[in-house]
Parts: C-alpha cells; sequence; structure tokens
C-alpha cells in the first residue's frame, strides 16, 4: 500500500478522536427494537402472569443482578428459560425496557412493585427513584404504612423521611386508622420519642387514650405501658388531677396511680425534681418543624418609626419583604395565633398606641382587630393556650404594671391581674405553661426580678431572678429551657446569655452572642434560636446569629434587608417538605 507521508507534517496534531453523539442511545434503541421483534433473543424470563424474551448482554450491562448471574458460574447462567420469583410482572417488564431504553415511569399504581421489583434486581438507581416519588406522596394516612414497607426493603432515606414527617405531624398521625392498627411495641416507640411535634404533653396523653380506645378489651391492662412513655410531670395539676387519674384505666390500676402519684410529687416537691430522669422532665422539641420568621417594624437608623415587615425561610436562607402594615410601629409587640401574626400597640413617632392589626400569610393582607384598653410601647406581648397576654409597657407617661388579654373567640381584651411591678422593655415569654416577665425597668431603675402569671389562678407569683439586670433584651424558650439574650444593664449593652433551668432552679450564662445586642429580636426554628438586629451602643444592626443549643455556639446567620435596629419578632411553623 503506498504511504500517504502524513508524518511529515509535524505542525498538526498527529491524533484525533471521533465521537458520535447519542451513540450508546442508538444502540439501545436499536436494541430495543430487535428484542420487539423476537429477533436474536437468547434468554426468556418467566414470572406469573406471563415471560418476556431479552438479551443477556443487555442484562448483564444494566441490570447488577442479570450481571452477576451471566457471569459467573450460577446455574442459571446458560438456562434459555429462567424462573423469576418475588416480582410482579407488570414491574419485570418496567424494569426490562428499563434496561433498553433508560426510562421508567412511575406513577401511584405502580411505583409499590417496581421499588419491590428494582430491591430484588439491585437496581440502586431506580429503588432511590422509587423513594423519591413516594416521599413526595407522604400524608398523616399512610405514613406508617410507608415507614413498614420501607424498612422491610431497607430503604434507608425513606425510613428517615418517613420517620421526619411521623414525627412533624404527629397529631394528624394519630387520627388515623393507620396508628389505631399499631402494636403496643410501636406505639410506645412513637410516644417515647422527643422529637415528636406537640404543644404540650397532654396530647400525648390524649394520643394514648385514643389507641386503647380502639379495642378497649385488650389494650386497657397495656394503659400502664403507656403511661412510661408519657412524660407526667410535665403535665398541669389540674390536668393530672382531673384528667388523668379520673381515667377508668388509670382508677382501675395501681401502678398507673403509682406514676400519676409520682408525677404529682414534681409539682408539690420541686426542690427534689433532680431525682426524675431527664428524659421524663424534659419537653418535647421536633427540630425538624422549621417556622417562617418575621420583622416587624422597629425604628430606622435615624430613629423613625417603620411599618415594613420581611419574613426569612430558614430553609431556603433568603429575607423577603411583605405587606406593610397600616401603622408605623416601634417597640411593638408581636404574638402568633392560629398562624397568624399579630402586631400589638407600638410607638408610631408621635404617639403610643393601643391599636392592633393582624396578619394573614394566606393574602399578605393587614387587617384591624379590636384595640387595646390601654396605649402600650415597649411592651411584652405573648400567645399562650389560644390567647394573646401583654404585659407592661410605656403609655407615654410612666411604665405600666397592668396587663391584658385578648380572646379572639370574642374578639375582646380583658383586663387581668396586674404586675407587682410596673415594667416596660421587659421580655415577655410563655414557659411551663405559663406567661414569665423578665427585668425590664421602670423609669428609675433596671430590673433583673422575674414574674410569672398563672392563668387558672389569675395570679403572679415571683420567680428566680436573672443573674443580670436586663431592659430591651430578648426571650427564647426551647427543650423545656428559658433563655434570655442581650439588653441593656443601665451602663452597658449585653451581649451575654443566660438560661434557666426548671429542674435545677437556676440560671446559668452560656456562650456570649458575637455582639452586643440590645432591643434585640428573638425566635426559633428548626431547634435553634436566632437573635435578629438590635442595637451595639453606637449603631443600629442588621445582623442576625444564631444558637446552637446541642453545641453552645453561635454561627452569623443571614442579615435583614429591609430592617436595622429593634424589630417586633414572631414565627409561623412551616409545612413539612
Amino acid at each position: 500500500m503506498m504511504s500517504l507521508g502524513l508524518s511529515d507534517f509535524t505542525d498538526i496534531e498527529s491524533e484525533e478522536t471521533f465521537s458520535t453523539n447519542g451513540f450508546g442511545n442508538n444502540i439501545l434503541t436499536v436494541f430495543e427494537q430487535i428484542r420487539r421483534e423476537g429477533k436474536m433473543c437468547d434468554v426468556v424470563l418467566k414470572v406469573e402472569g406471563g415471560q418476556f424474551s431479552a438479551h443477556r448482554i443487555v442484562l448483564a450491562a444494566s441490570i447488577p443482578y442479570f450481571n452477576s448471574m451471566f457471569t459467573t458460574d450460577m446455574v442459571e447462567a446458560n438456562m434459555p428459560v429462567i424462573p423469576m420469583q418475588g416480582i410482579d410482572v407488570a414491574a419485570l417488564e418496567a424494569i426490562i425496557n428499563y434496561a433498553y431504553s433508560g426510562r421508567i415511569t412511575l406513577d401511584i399504581t405502580n411505583v409499590q412493585s417496581i421499588l419491590v421489583g428494582a430491591n430484588f434486581l439491585q437496581l440502586q438507581n431506580v429503588k432511590d427513584y422509587c423513594c423519591e416519588f413516594i416521599k413526595k406522596r407522604l400524608h398523616p394516612t399512610n405514613c406508617l404504612g410507608i415507614r413498614h414497607f420501607a424498612e422491610l426493603l431497607m430503604c434507608g432515606s425513606l425510613v428517615e423521611k418517613a420517620n421526619s414527617f411521623i414525627e412533624q405531624r404527629f397529631l394528624e398521625v394519630t387520627k388515623s386508622q393507620e396508628y389505631l392498627q399499631l402494636s403496643l411495641d410501636e406505639v410506645t416507640d412513637l410516644l417515647a420519642r422527643n422529637e415528636i411535634n406537640v404543644s404540650s404533653e397532654e396530647q400525648v396523653f390524649h394520643a394514648a387514650t385514643v389507641w386503647i380506645k380502639e379495642d378497649p378489651t385488650e389494650r386497657t391492662k397495656l394503659m400502664q405501658e403507656l403511661l412510661q412513655y408519657i412524660r407526667l410531670p410535665l403535665l398541669r395539676p389540674q390536668f393530672l388531677t382531673d384528667v388523668v387519674q379520673m381515667h377508668h384505666t388509670v382508677k382501675t390500676c395501681l401502678k398507673c396511680r403509682d406514676l400519676v402519684d409520682k408525677a404529682k410529687d414534681y409539682h408539690l416537691m420541686p426542690e427534689r425534681r433532680y431525682e426524675f430522669p431527664p428524659n421524663m422532665v424534659r419537653p418535647r422539641c421536633c427540630t425538624d418543624v422549621h417556622t417562617m420568621i418575621y420583622a416587624v417594624g422597629g425604628l430606622t437608623s435615624s430613629g423613625e418609626a417603620l411599618n415594613i415587615v420581611e419574613k426569612y425561610d430558614p430553609i431556603v436562607g433568603r429575607w423577603v419583604t411583605v405587606s406593610s402594615m397600616k401603622t408605623c410601629r416601634s417597640r411593638v409587640g408581636v404574638a402568633v395565633l392560629a398562624g397568624q401574626l399579630y402586631a400589638v400597640g407600638g410607638y408610631d413617632g408621635s404617639q403610643r398606641l393601643k391599636t392592633v392589626e393582624m396578619f394573614s400569610p394566606d393574602t399578605n393582607e393587614w387587617c384591624d382587630v379590636k384595640p387595646m384598653n390601654m396605649k402600650r410601647s415597649a411592651l411584652g406581648c405573648v400567645a399562650l393556650d389560644g390567647e394573646i397576654f401583654v404585659c407592661g409597657g410605656f403609655d407615654g407617661t410612666s411604665s405600666q404594671s397592668s396587663c391584658e388579654v385578648y380572646k379572639p373567640h370574642t374578639q375582646t381584651w380583658e383586663l387581668i391581674k396586674p404586675m407587682q411591678k410596673g415594667r416596660s422593655a421587659a421580655a415577655v415569654g410563655a414557659f411551663e405553661r405559663n406567661v414569665y416577665v423578665l427585668g425590664g425597668h421602670d423609669g428609675l431603675q433596671i430590673f433583673n426580678s422575674v414574674e410569672y402569671y398563672v392563668i387558672e389562678k389569675n395570679e403572679w407569683t415571683m420567680g428566680v431572678p436573672m443573674l443580670t439586670k436586663r431592659c430591651r433584651h430578648g426571650v427564647a424558650t426551647l427543650r423545656g429551657i428559658l433563655f434570655v439574650f442581650g439588653g441593656y444593664d443601665g451602663k452597658k449593652f449585653l451581649d451575654s446569655v443566660e438560661l434557666f433551668d426548671p429542674v435545677t432552679c437556676q440560671w446559668c450564662f452560656v456562650a456570649p452572642m458575637s455582639m452586643r445586642r440590645s432591643r434585640v429580636g428573638v425566635s426559633t426554628s428548626g431547634g435553634k434560636i436566632y437573635a435578629l438586629g438590635g442595637y451595639d451602643g453606637c449603631s443600629n444592626l442588621s445582623s442576625v446569629e444564631v444558637y446552637d443549643p446541642e453545641t453552645n455556639t453561635w454561627k452569623l446567620g443571614d442579615r435583614m434587608w429591609a430592617h436595622e435596629g429593634g424589630v417586633g419578632v414572631g414565627a409561623i411553623a412551616l409545612e413539612p417538605v
């Protein structure tokens, strides 16, 4: 053959590669056409209800199970007809088609059988896709069954997602037929979880009695087993006496009565609370529940009141503005009730306010609510047991001791017993089903004292004082612990943080914030605490930092865009994702 003498052209690359786009897909398409025509097929897969011809080389190249079968000394390696067990005929057909095309279509009627088939044939990518399909369709009526199914097939991510869904939607799950059919071990496993999303332990007790009621003949005698997983010391004394103790399953069981009596000791002898197992005296905390955090009103850098509102989604990490309030409000009280955001009182730049407005996230609109009885700025505001409590504040003349409560079912504000001290710029939070008011000032002195309001008794009781005098500080409760953040002590602006543990009845300091913050807004989400904005003694702040109580550490968060300085803060729970 004559030489072309190409080696003489040294200034040109000596090697090039030709590649056809879609080459593999084109070959698979031809393979699929050949199979459908029944040509060159060398194996038949037989399953109850049907059989399918295929090519060993294609199956071995695309399905791990067949790769092992055809490339080893397994007896089926040379069998012309291979019986298949444990796989549905439609699922096998779909998976064979996938082997030739790389595509598979799922729907609610076939995903279960295809997942079983993919698991059997070791097709991990198809198995994972099926799990993702099912995750999107979790519902309180099916999540328990899906979790059990996922456990059988060792689908770890689906089990984890189902467990998280069950914990987040616990109350809805306990109304399902699947819940009522659980075994004793399955129910106790659920009731023992720290992560179930409940607002009080009373809801856990009711969940236990619902399960008992489904089959009272067989389950009544099991009540003592369930009570061991209900955190009885966290129930209100009235509930323990009037509901638990009087329940027919408890009245007829000596061991149940003993458990109730011990729980009463928790309330009667607080000095002995340390004797109780820690897991039985800490409220549940579902860290998978995230909230949409709203920053409401506040001040501009020049000291003017704002009506701007922005919200933060901790899942996507972004602040966006929503509809502004009708009225500018600084030093405003904020509370969340039934998924609605309330802005209460405040200062509009010229006068203290008693007006109230409510924001609906669904409509992105604010509407007026009946005003309070008294004008208040720098007030404390918190929602508890379906009502909104406001405490103290400044009316333009003096710090107030008066308090009032908003009852949404009658849309009225009612005055309740006043605090023992007049307090403005105090921190107010719901803790152990009471309204706690911490610190603040009366115009002459700043307090470290604490008092709390017992709703059932309509009375105020002095609590354990904080370690530091504080006003304009923030408060949050998480995992049965009360936290206070920053503020001003009369001499300096504070970065310090302290917590109150009701078991030890003591305050102690934890890791300080990265900067001093008075007028700080505080909210919780996903098991962490967010400190928003404030004033450091020199300038207003738009920065945000996040506290992790598990590690006692702070990290910087996403700064607010429309606010700086003191803001009112409220948080509305997000639906599970």
